[in-house]
């Protein structure tokens, strides 16, 4: 057994939780599950545990987030032990990676430029410096990098943000709204008409188009989605409890009475 000084040292800071990576993937004397992982069976605790940075943040709930940044923190490294193995990178590559990529992305800052710039001609220069940087990566098409992982709404967005950016986009969202009924109707004669997969193909492109809407009017459609999510919840929860005082259950109800005590739920809502 090694030394375990640093391991329970609580002053020790991330090297305290490297160490205690390098101990969980130890070959002869660590954790079986850790060892196993690899960076494609981590990746969706990567991705979990992000959504619930995100989670614990709009409850505002302060303490959780603290747990689950050091959950989100584990992640990247996690992913930094298995490069490190592989001889890809270490965490130490990695954090100077992104260090040096935030000086370059802020010369207004840590170089010469002049911090007296607009919001917008900072986030024009953002752009071009990021331009500039997936050119150095032979990423030469204006759609290149956007991540083929992302949640297919924040990524709908990303691609029609890029091509705005070369000039393909609608002009203003009169024209967006109007796609989206010519899109709505295509769904409708695909489902009356054709097969399940013109269905697909006609909603996925519906749901593009109302991302769109989104962009123009300046709204995140996952923040968007998730505030109707919450509302949903709490409205047929209180579904469940007014039905609970009467000894029933949702199915034991019908849609008739579901909606008008949904009805009565969205109007204590409003008046609260």
């Amino acid at each position: 057994m090694g030394d375990d000084s640093l391991i329970h040292d609580q002053s020790a800071g991330i090297e305290r939780l490297l160490e205690i990576m390098r101990r969980l993937r130890d070959p002869q004397t660590g954790c079986p599950w850790d060892i196993e992982q690899t960076f494609e069976t981590i990746a969706p605790y990567t991705i979990e545990e992000a959504y619930e940075v995100a989670d614990a943040i709009e409850r505002r709930d302060w303490p959780e987030l603290e747990g689950e940044l050091g959950d989100l923190l584990l992640q990247s490294v996690y992913h930094t032990a298995i490069g490190e193995e592989a001889g890809h990178f270490s965490f130490q590559s990695v954090v100077t990676n992104i260090s040096d990529k935030m000086v370059a992305r802020h010369p207004h800052v840590f170089g010469d430029e002049s911090r007296d710039k607009s919001a917008e001609q900072q986030t024009r220069d953002w752009e071009a410096i990021k331009a500039t940087e997936r050119a150095k990566k032979a990423q030469g098409g204006t759609l290149d990098g956007v991540a083929l992982n992302l949640p297919a709404l924040l990524r709908a967005v990303k691609l029609q943000k890029r091509a705005a950016r070369v000039g393909f986009d609608w002009p203003d969202t009169g024209q967006v709204i109007d796609k989206i009924q010519e899109e709505a109707a295509e769904l409708v004669e695909a489902r009356d008409h054709l097969s399940h997969d013109a269905m697909v193909d006609e909603m996925g492109d519906l749901l593009f188009v109302v991302a769109n809407l989104a962009r123009h009017l300046d709204i995140d459609p996952e923040e968007a989605l998730r505030r109707t999510n919450a509302k949903f919840t709490r409205r047929f929860s209180a579904i469940e409890a007014s039905l609970a005082t009467q000894g029933k259950r949702p199915e034991d109800s019908n849609l008739s009475e579901m909606d008008a005590l949904w009805d009565a739920a969205k109007i204590a809502e409003k008046t609260s």
